[in-house]
């Protein structure tokens, strides 16, 4: 069986920015699973594991436009302190949640004032090369139920 549109993938990754630095791994922990066509990952990633096989071990390359995007300047701006939620002092380098009118979103704090604060809005990934090590671990047909919902339903998906 190969990954198409409407299978069941399991696979671990471990993902690394362009000098090598490893920023997160499934390894160790439960695998990733999703449901391939349904945009559950980002564009490239999908991408590179379409047309593959369980047991396969490769390593997908990504420039910015297949992963998170370039950073957009127009993202960063000075926000009123009471619009952002947050636990304890705020300081830059924190991630909080900012009350947008689409609802809470996660923003990086670049400096905080006592009223105000300078944000960015851009994923913490945008603009930056990255590569995942993956090892497809399984495949299996998507029952009707999670294409219906457009993704994964049970073990290591999501439950109703």
């Amino acid at each position: 069986m190969k990954i198409e549109s409407g299978t069941v993938v399991s696979f671990h990754y471990t993902l690394r920015n362009e000098a090598g630095t490893e920023l997160e791994s499934s390894r160790g922990s439960e695998p990733n699973v999703y449901l391939h066509g349904a945009g559950n990952l980002i564009r490239g990633l999908e991408s590179a594991l379409s047309g593959r096989e369980a047991g396969d071990v490769f390593t997908a390359r990504l420039k910015p436009a297949e992963a998170f995007g370039a950073r957009d300047p127009g993202k960063i701006q000075r926000v009123p302190v009471k619009h952002l939620a947050f636990k304890g002092k705020l300081q830059a380098g924190n991630v909080v949640q900012l009350n947008t009118a689409e609802g809470m979103r996660a923003v990086t704090v670049i400096k905080a004032g006592r009223h105000n604060a300078d944000i960015d809005a851009n994923h913490p990934l945008a603009g930056q090369n990255l590569e995942f090590d993956i090892e497809i671990l399984d495949l299996r047909p998507a029952t009707t139920e999670e294409i219906s919902h457009g993704h994964v339903h049970g073990a290591g998906g999501h439950h109703h």
